[in-house]
C-alpha cells in the first residue's frame, strides 16, 4: 500500500527535526516536508501534496488554527492534524470549526501519533483522549449559549438527520444513538454520512460544533 505522506509544520527545530526523525521509523508513513511557520507551510503545501498536515498552533507570524482554513482551500483532499501544547477549549473548537480532521497533544507517544495518522486516513476524526472532555464541554457551552432551534434556519436535512444531527452535538457515539432512537447502528453510519455531505463538512467533530452553534444540543422546555 501507499505510504501516508505526511507534513510537518512547526516553528521550533529541535521538535520538528525530532518528530520527523520518529515518524520516519513507523512503517506506512513517509514524511515529504517540513515549514516553520504557517506562511511556508502554504508556500510549500501545495507542491508537496501531502496526505496530512501535522500543524502547531502557536507560531510566529499566524496561528496554526487560523491557517487551517487556507490550507483546506488549496488542498481539499489533505487532512489537516493539529499538533500543539495548547490545552485551551476555545483552540480546540475553533481549529475542528476551521476544518482540522483533529486535535493531538504534544504529549502524545509516537505509536500514538502514528495510529492518529493511520485513523484519519480512514476518515475518522481524531481527539487526544485529555482533551475529550474539554470537546464536550466545549460543544455543551456553545449549545446552551446558542439560539433555540426552531429559531435557527437549517439545510434540508431530514426530521431523522436533525434527531441524529442532535444527538451528535450532544457528544453520542453511533451506538448510543442507535440505542436511543431505536435503529441500527449501520443506519445511524448512513444517515451521518448523508449528513456530513448536506453540510458540507468532512467530519462528525464538525457536525457536532456545527449543530451546537445552532442550539441543536439544546433540550427543550
Amino acid at each position: 500500500m501507499k505510504p501516508i505522506s505526511v507534513m510537518v509544520v512547526d516553528d521550533h527545530t529541535l521538535f520538528r527535526r525530532g518528530l520527523i526523525a520518529l515518524l520516519s521509523q513507523e512503517p506506512g508513513i513517509e514524511v515529504v516536508g517540513e515549514a516553520a511557520d504557517a506562511a511556508d507551510a502554504l508556500r510549500r503545501a501545495p507542491q508537496l501534496q501531502p496526505d496530512v498536515i501535522l500543524l502547531d498552533n502557536h507560531m510566529p507570524g499566524a496561528n496554526g488554527v487560523t491557517v487551517v482554513p487556507a490550507l483546506r482551500e488549496q488542498l481539499p483532499a489533505t487532512r489537516v492534524l493539529m499538533l500543539t501544547v495548547s490545552e485551551d477549549e476555545q483552540d480546540l473548537a475553533a481549529a475542528l470549526r476551521n476544518g482540522a480532521q483533529g486535535y493531538l497533544l504534544k504529549t502524545m507517544d509516537g505509536e500514538d501519533l502514528a495510529a492518529a495518522l493511520h485513523r484519519t486516513m480512514r476518515g475518522e476524526s481524531v481527539v487526544s483522549p485529555e482533551m475529550s472532555h474539554k470537546l464536550l464541554n466545549a460543544l455543551r457551552s456553545g449549545a446552551a449559549a446558542a439560539a433555540p432551534v426552531a429559531s435557527v434556519e437549517t439545510p434540508p436535512l431530514s426530521p431523522r438527520e436533525l434527531e441524529i444531527l442532535r444527538e451528535l452535538t450532544l457528544g453520542a457515539s453511533n451506538k448510543e444513538i442507535a440505542r436511543t432512537l431505536g435503529i441500527a447502528e449501520s443506519t445511524v453510519k448512513i444517515h451521518v454520512q448523508h449528513i456530513l455531505r448536506k453540510l458540507e463538512l468532512s467530519s462528525r467533530v464538525q457536525a457536532a460544533v456545527w449543530g451546537s452553534e445552532r442550539g441543536l444540543g439544546v433540550v427543550a422546555p
